[in-house]
């Protein structure tokens, strides 16, 4: 019997687990190693030169101990910046995440769509060509929340995180009013999900939020073999690269389909 294939999923923090969820629904026969790189969380507190500098050679590190058949980069910041870096470096199939703008936009019924992301994403420049390529007539509203990545992983670690604080990060994403108000959210940072029911909540009105998950985990199953059987082999692992002791794998669960990650 074959090996089950290995997939690498990295990101800065715990937000790229709501990738790995979905793509472990997808492919319950693979070998999972979830990277977070929380000795550099949070991503959009650097540099675009910074982040470049740091992520290219880990992963080459990580490639190399490891032996992925395919890596994801569950992390809007970083893909929207070294995906062109990785793939010139590194022969192994890579799979980012981008602000899912195509299909948020072509949903949209009032035409008004808010893209909620880090700071670090929504100015980027390959976020504003997404835009010029794919708003179809929308109204985009580019919203750079500094403090909802940090809430969202000091809720998953258990930490109490208030309403007030998720709710003030939100206001900015709803414009308009009556018909000619915000229905789609685009959740351009993979923490975002984490918060959802929260979210969802606490929003002034009911709207789609967008989460690219599926769709990543469509892409992965496409670009690796037919599905095989799950074995006792298609295992997980999680790895911080602060090193930092923790006692979440319990809490992570979930997210690996069930499987206590290493």
């Amino acid at each position: 019997m074959s090996s089950p294939p290995k997939i690498l999923v990295f990101d800065s923090g715990l937000g790229g687990l709501t990738v790995l969820r979905e793509i472990v629904r997808t492919r319950p026969d693979a070998h999972y190693v979830y990277v977070a790189d929380d000795a550099f969380f949070p991503y959009g507190h650097h540099g675009e030169d910074q982040i470049i500098a740091r992520v290219v050679p880990l992963v080459g590190e990580l490639l190399a101990r490891h032996v992925p058949a395919l890596v994801v980069i569950a992390c809007n910041t970083a893909s929207t910046l070294v995906m062109s870096h990785l793939r010139n470096a590194y022969s192994v199939p890579f799979v980012g995440t981008v602000p899912a703008i195509k299909p948020a936009c072509a949903s949209s019924k009032t035409k008004r769509v808010s893209v909620l992301g880090t700071k670090g994403t929504v100015k980027r420049e390959y976020t504003r060509r997404l835009i010029n390529d794919f708003a179809q007539g929308c109204e985009v509203t580019l919203v750079g929340s500094a403090e909802l990545a940090s809430l969202a992983e000091a809720a998953l670690s258990g930490n109490d995180v208030r309403d007030e604080d998720i709710a003030a990060e939100l206001v900015p994403c709803f414009v308009g009013s009556g018909e000619d108000r915000t229905d789609t959210v685009v959740l351009a940072c993979t923490h975002y999900p984490l918060l959802l029911d929260r979210m969802t909540k606490l929003a002034p009105w009911p709207v789609d939020w967008i989460d690219p998950a599926p769709a990543i985990a469509r892409r992965v199953s496409e670009l690796l073999a037919s599905p095989g059987r799950e074995s006792n082999e298609a295992g997980a692992e999680i790895i911080f690269t602060s090193k930092r002791p923790h006692a979440l794998s319990r809490a992570l669960m979930p997210f690996f389909g069930g499987r206590v990650p290493a």
